[in-house]
């Protein structure tokens, strides 16, 4: 018999976020209890190339299994959304050489702001400045490097069935802030990625205005759960709950040089 209970805001969340990583994905692995997400044009991004494990699975193997799925990259990176599997594959993963780190998923429950005066842009007027922001973000991070984590966002507009990028620009004509705009209006879900100042326009109120445009744009799109990942260990969460968003789960993170 079929269940007539609607899904929750976190199975919702799941869900977009097993689809938004298979979508972006040029192949995938299936193993039980997850998935890995591949792309060979990208593999210097982390984002493009990594372990999703959102169920049951053996930890013991897990560590072999992302050693042979992920061989061919010079990284591992393994994401774990139940928290009860995360608690039993950290000791094995953190044998084998793995740094743990956590993710907060965060859910705006604010009123939606005003529209906040950004753009939608292309990718073109993106590339220089997040080209720039990579290299003050990871000192000596080479050309091929930063090729890949700027164009990975080609990949990224099949991410969800309305993709935007948005930037706010300074006076001069400069993109000042930007961010990725997700939409699934059908499922009434709204993810925002990536929101970078540039830094000779820190503290001017771009990402305010970027942000509000994107929460704007969702709300008006009918997306009730408006989410988006903060590292729990830097300061933007902080900047966020200020923003009208709170933390609803944890993504534990697993990543090997």
């Amino acid at each position: 018999m079929t269940s007539s209970t609607p899904p929750s805001a976190l199975d919702r969340f799941h869900r977009f976020l097993r689809d938004f990583r298979r979508r972006q994905a040029g192949r995938t692995v299936d193993f039980p209890g997850g998935f890995a997400a591949l792309d060979d044009t990208y593999t210097h991004s982390r984002g493009n190339n990594h372990v999703l494990v959102d169920g049951a699975t053996d930890p013991e193997a897990l560590v072999a299994r992302a050693d042979d799925i992920l061989g061919h990259l010079p990284y591992r990176l393994v994401y774990v959304v139940p928290d009860e599997v995360a608690a039993a594959c950290r000791g094995p993963l953190e044998r084998a050489g793995y740094a743990y780190s956590a993710l907060y998923v965060m859910r705006h429950t604010g009123p939606a702001p005003a529209h906040g005066g950004a753009r939608e842009v292309g990718l073109d007027a993106l590339r220089g400045p997040a080209g720039a922001a990579w290299r003050r973000f990871v000192p000596g991070v080479s050309d091929e490097e930063v090729h890949h984590l700027v164009e990975r966002r080609e990949a990224r507009l099949r991410g969800a069935e309305d993709v935007r990028f948005l930037a706010s620009y300074a006076e001069n004509g400069e993109v000042a802030s930007w961010a990725d705009l997700y939409l699934d209006p059908k499922a009434g879900i709204a993810h925002f990625e990536d929101l970078v100042t540039a830094e000779e326009h820190l503290g001017e109120g771009h990402a305010g205005r970027v942000l509000d445009t994107a929460l704007h744009l969702a709300a008006e799109a009918g997306c009730d759960l408006r989410h988006l990942t903060a590292s729990a260990s830097n300061w933007p969460h902080r900047w966020y709950r200020r923003k009208g968003f709170e933390v609803v789960d944890t993504i534990h993170c697993f990543e090997r040089a």
